[in-house]
């Protein structure tokens, strides 16, 4: 039944990935139907990404009350909702109302199954499951695009994937016995209990608190401003032309999804302190290989090793906050965890656009991931594991 379970985990964390690439992929229709300013895809994406903030600070005590299954199906049900509202809405400001639960449910369910998945089940599978969620978030644009290619227009898009989230909610109730049914539960912990939350005040104070929230902030905000930066970078800085810039700028996200099937197998030799490092290590040899003027080819390659990179160093320090701060303290370290990355995501790519210096974007990359690395560094030594 444990292995049921894990597949229900494999099948939701596919399904996670599903909405994350919707807005972008559709907005090049949606904003001239909604008769809005193409910038505003920012205001929604704000709204969502605040959600997820709130619910990832809120999972904790949520998690505690209701256990893990049920919040992860009320959290999925929540964001087939929004899909849903995103599917029969023609309003700008509508779509602002539908971002509300969107981001809220969200939230809570990164949290509670990343947290669940550090306590129960081995390094691999934290890797390969957020290897999952890659392969969802790369094939929400392929459903929009194969709604918009038959003319079936953007809401069908997200109508497909709401549908598919309420088929996956449906069977996360019926699964929701199986996640009591561990004999390794935690008392208090990833599966409810009489445990009691801490605050947001607790949480900071615990020794590497402070530290983790920093590194999960640094690492997001690497990943997503190499990402939404790295097209631009090669076609203005580097003069490759703006079509191949954008399809080769792909390259960084298949790096991250091929290199975590692969760590999958390497932290099976390797803990997930060393995995960290291996991964800061590949992070940093890219980043060098865009310093170097060596031309179209090496810019494209340091986009893949840095996705490469980035692959274990995410699933790996979610995998060891157990370890290092407590089972009885991971859910609330993992809802800050999961905050400061999405605060990171938020604002750091924008901040970087503000600076106008394309030239910067190596440095700046470096910049985050030796913040990335001292705090790394900081909580191993802290923590004393």
């Amino acid at each position: 039944m444990f292995q049921l379970l894990l597949a229900i985990i494999y099948i939701s964390f596919i399904s996670l990935g599903l909405p994350d690439g919707l807005l972008g992929s559709a907005w090049p229709v949606m904003y001239g139907e909604l008769a809005v300013p193409v910038s505003y895809a920012g205001i929604i994406s704000m709204i969502i990404a605040l959600g997820t903030v709130v619910s990832s600070l809120m999972s904790d005590r949520l998690t505690r009350k209701l256990g893990t299954g049920k919040i992860t199906a009320i959290s999925v049900g929540m964001t087939a909702f929004a899909l849903f509202g995103f599917s029969v809405t023609h309003s700008f400001g509508l779509l602002c109302v539908w971002a509300i639960p969107y981001g809220l449910g969200a939230g809570s369910v990164d949290a509670s199954l990343n947290n669940y998945v550090a306590l129960h089940y081995e390094s691999r599978h934290m890797s390969w499951l957020h290897c999952m969620w890659g392969i969802g978030a790369a094939a929400g644009p392929y459903v929009m695009g194969f709604a918009l290619s038959r003319q079936m227009g953007w809401n069908m898009g997200y109508r497909i994937v709401s549908i598919i989230q309420i088929c996956l909610t449906l069977v996360l109730v019926m699964s929701i016995p199986l996640w009591k049914e561990r004999p390794d539960a935690v008392e208090g912990g990833a599966d409810g209990g009489s445990g009691k939350a801490l605050s947001l005040a607790q949480v900071v104070r615990i020794p590497g608190a402070k530290e983790v929230m920093i590194c999960f902030f640094c690492y997001c905000a690497l990943e997503s401003t190499t990402g939404l930066w790295a097209s631009s970078f090669l076609a203005i800085f580097k003069g490759i032309p703006a079509v191949t810039a954008a399809s080769y700028a792909g390259l960084f996200y298949i790096g991250i999804t091929v290199g975590r099937a692969i760590s999958g197998f390497i932290t099976i030799k390797l803990d997930d302190k060393a995995m960290v490092r291996l991964g800061q290590g590949i992070i940093a040899a890219g980043i060098i290989i865009l310093l170097l003027p060596l031309g179209e080819k090496a810019a494209l390659a340091g986009l893949v090793i840095i996705g490469l990179g980035c692959a274990p160093v995410y699933p790996c320090m979610i995998h060891s906050t157990p370890k290092n701060f407590g089972a009885d303290k991971s859910q609330a370290i993992i809802g800050i965890q999961m905050a400061s990355a999405y605060i990171g995501t938020s604002f750091m790519p924008p901040l970087f656009g503000f600076l106008s210096k394309l030239g910067l974007y190596p440095i700046y990359l470096g910049i985050l991931l030796a913040g990335m690395f001292i705090m790394h560094e900081s909580i191993e030594k802290v923590t004393g594991k």
